[in-house]
């Protein structure tokens, strides 16, 4: 199962959490146990070659300067 990342609303913790693909409803914040939290944006990771990694943030994979959440690099995610 993949691990998302996510952030409440009520008291800005952000978390993860290994979740179903297939689930519909995120999951409760453990800080504060609110159920309104939303699923952000991820960067991704991947094994390339003899071992080395790269990493391939929303703000590289955009042309526009921003990631897809914000499209201005004034989000979390690009900074």
């Amino acid at each position: 199962m993949p691990i998302y990342e996510y952030t409440c609303q009520k008291c800005g913790n952000q978390f993860e959490e290994i979740v179903s693909s297939t689930a519909t409803e995120c999951p409760p914040c453990p800080k504060c146990a609110s159920t309104d939290t939303q699923k952000l944006m991820s960067t991704c990771r991947t094994r390339t070659g003899a071992g080395q990694t790269g990493a391939r943030t929303a703000t590289s994979a955009s042309s526009g300067g921003g990631c897809a959440g914000c499209s201005g690099g004034s989000c979390a995610t690009c900074h």
